[in-house]
């Protein structure tokens, strides 16, 4: 039996349970898989743990400050017809850049942000966009 490394005697066990995360003032109530202590309470995450629930954090923290969600990257990007490579090159960030976006591991620039916005309300203006670049 695994003991726990935060307060050295609780059993651990592999389980989901309900966690809590506050953010400015607001808090998100979640399953988390983990380790857990019996004891302590404590949570340990492996890799895949933190990846199953980094998403919900994302779009919790996304929706409070006014940002765009996991699931805006993806609506737009399709209603642009672009994959995710062609998204990071003409909207930037890089070729693997909307793939973080849409999963929830990474924030894009507020500038970049803030032209997804305006292709969102402007789709036409992307081929415009692209000339630009291309013609650069």
């Amino acid at each position: 039996m695994k003991k726990c490394l935060s307060c050295g005697g609780g059993p651990v066990a592999r389980e989901t349970k309900e966690a809590t995360f506050e953010y400015k003032g607001e808090v998100l109530h979640y399953d988390q898989p983990g380790e857990w202590c019996a004891e302590c309470g404590e949570v340990f995450l492996n890799k895949s743990d933190k990846e199953s629930t980094d998403p919900l954090i994302y779009n919790f923290q996304a929706k409070i400050d006014g940002r765009l969600t996991t699931d805006d990257f993806l609506r737009i990007r399709k209603k642009l017809n672009l994959t995710q490579k062609e998204a990071g090159d003409w909207i930037g960030g890089g070729p693997n850049a909307f793939s973080r976006y849409e999963t929830g591991r990474a924030y894009p620039t507020k500038g970049a942000e803030n032209f997804l916005r305006l292709l969102d309300l402007h789709p036409e203006q992307l081929e415009e966009v692209v000339q630009r670049q291309v013609a650069a």
